[in-house]
């Protein structure tokens, strides 16, 4: 095999493909008497080529180049560049459920410094309906947010559904949790869906394998995810819109770098890392992060589904991630929680009560600027629809102004002293109290698989 190749094996193929690693033109393609012309892998590989043809296709839909980097660390800032706009990163990306980011309008999001959302084919497929968003010109013209946008492929919510879904290799049917109509998404389906709604970058559909659950399962949910991702980007039509790969591999750190691979060697424009933050200790978590990185390609970006945690950006850009999102801080603040640079507190706790001071002092986000801490908590013990406009603001903030923290660290050469005086002062939620919070929106919302409730 050619020096700095990698191999893919496909089923009944002893010899496979040879690509370079890294993402560049394709070496050699060397199909065997046993693999059909036809093969979606035999397709992948040549559409692989052809990408990376300067020569012979225009330019992809995005770029991303790594301006910085930590030497401590896997930490790295870059800048990605999309069709709507250009990402700083490392950067969270606020999530967009149903075409609206909970209790804010797209100028609260740009006031508060969002470059990205992020929208759910799923919630999307089921209500508007694609068509409709489609007849408006895509999500960004439905709901009025002209920045960058990533819509994810909807995997994790039917998945999540259990006793509704039915899974074979060539898709899903699942009921719908709205009106129990049978649904059928195939990752051909789910590639039409997204083209629809237009967003940016695109997700494939994948198998997310449950936590915790056999090493065979995980191996079957591996397989057909990376069987999926050749369909999928056999089915894509739009050269405006960046697909993603998502490596899988639960909990196995084998599984992970053999599906970083196999993900990394195909065209794909960047990466969604799946499969994790799905109950796992945190240690398991980072073992598994730390297992894939090094196996995808350096140049392309990559995405961390699900992670959204104050703590958690902080490790997952250590860990060499670019993006995060997560439904975390927009929930948590709906429901009384609010982060400081120590933790995160309840606003409703009797403390706050004659509170003259902001939540945060020294905040810069509308909310702390304008309103005391008092005035939060009245609202949000009076149930008033204001404070979930507040509580959000200030959340993402946050957030957003910690992931530039952390970019200009990197840039700096300081990432490795910000990160221990971070967890120096920041106190997480305990495991105990996260795995109890964790049971009890389950319990709630076992039969809704909106991960944003």
């Amino acid at each position: 095999m050619c020096h700095l190749a990698r191999r893919i094996i496909l089923p009944g193929s002893p010899e496979g493909f040879c690509f370079r690693a890294g993402g560049d033109r394709c070496l050699q393609s060397m199909p065997t008497a046993n693999v059909s012309k036809d093969h979606p892998a035999l397709k992948c590989a040549t559409l692989f080529a052809m990408m990376n043809d300067d020569a012979s296709t225009p330019d992809r839909p995005i770029s991303f180049t790594v301006t910085a980097t930590d030497a401590a660390s896997a930490a790295r800032a870059g800048t990605l560049t999309t069709p709507h706009g250009v990402i700083q990163t490392p950067m969270f990306m606020p999530v967009g459920t149903q075409a609206s980011v909970k209790a804010l309008a797209p100028d609260d999001l740009t006031a508060l410094g969002a470059q990205i959302i992020l929208g759910n084919t799923y919630h999307l497929l089921l209500r508007p309906g694609p068509e409709l968003i489609a007849d408006f010109g895509g999500l960004h013209h439905f709901m009025g947010w002209h920045g960058p946008m990533l819509t994810d492929s909807g995997g994790f919510q039917v998945f999540s559904l259990g006793h509704l879904r039915a899974l074979t290799d060539d898709g899903v049917t699942f009921r719908s949790h709205l009106d129990g109509n049978e649904v059928r998404l195939t990752p051909e389906r789910v590639i039409a869906v997204e083209e629809q709604i237009g967003a940016d970058i695109i997700l494939p559909l994948d198998e997310c394998p449950p936590y915790p659950c056999d090493e065979a399962t995980m191996r079957r949910a591996t397989e057909r995810t990376h069987r999926w991702a050749e369909r999928a980007i056999a089915a894509r039509k739009r050269p405006d819109q960046a697909l993603f790969g998502i490596p899988q591999g639960g909990m196995s750190a084998e599984l992970r770098a053999w599906s970083a691979e196999t993900i990394s060697a195909l065209p794909f424009d960047g990466f969604s890392i799946g499969g994790l933050s799905v109950g796992e200790p945190k240690e398991v978590m980072w073992a598994m992060a730390a297992a894939t990185v090094p196996h995808l390609d350096p140049t392309r970006p990559r995405h961390l589904l699900g992670v959204g945690s104050p703590e958690d950006l902080v490790e997952g850009v250590a860990h060499g991630m670019d993006l995060f999102d997560c439904v975390l801080p927009t929930r948590v603040a709906r429901n009384g929680g609010l982060y400081t640079p120590t933790g995160r507190v309840n606003i409703r706790a009797a403390r706050w009560r004659a509170e003259h001071g902001p939540v945060q002092a020294g905040c810069d986000c509308w909310t702390c600027q304008r309103f005391s801490a008092a005035y939060l908590h009245h609202l949000a013990r009076a149930e008033e629809l204001l404070y979930y406009r507040l509580g959000t603001i200030h959340n993402l903030r946050f957030l957003i102004r910690q992931m530039a923290q952390m970019r200009a660290a990197i840039c700096d050469g300081t990432f490795a002293q910000w990160r221990a005086d971070f967890h120096a002062r920041y106190q997480p939620a305990s495991a105990a109290k996260r795995e109890e919070q964790r049971e009890k929106w389950l319990a709630r919302h076992s039969a809704n698989p909106d991960r944003a409730p």
